[in-house]
């Protein structure tokens, strides 16, 4: 599998994954899935403009934004990229 890139942002009480492609959106929700991060996300949601997709993943004590990146950093397919939060 080829490299593809992900953003991750932190909404009120869940992150928000952008995901280059439908079917790498599809496998990375599989693989966090495979890491007990989540039981469910929201339906991957893709962009008509372009190849992004987006998902959501919910916060709570145990994923914290630095878990989050550690596992996505942690997986070699995955290139993540740093989004500036607006404050």
């Amino acid at each position: 599998m080829d490299t593809f890139r992900v953003w991750v942002r932190p909404l009120d009480y869940e992150y928000l994954i952008c995901v280059d492609g439908f079917q790498n959106a599809r496998w990375l929700v599989d693989q966090l899935g495979r890491s007990f991060v989540f039981r469910s996300s929201q339906p991957i949601s893709q962009d008509s403009d372009s190849a992004l997709c987006t998902f959501q993943v919910p916060c709570g004590p145990l994923l914290s934004l630095t878990r989050l990146q550690k596992l996505l950093t942690d997986l070699p397919e995955v290139t993540l990229l740093r989004v500036a939060v607006a404050m």
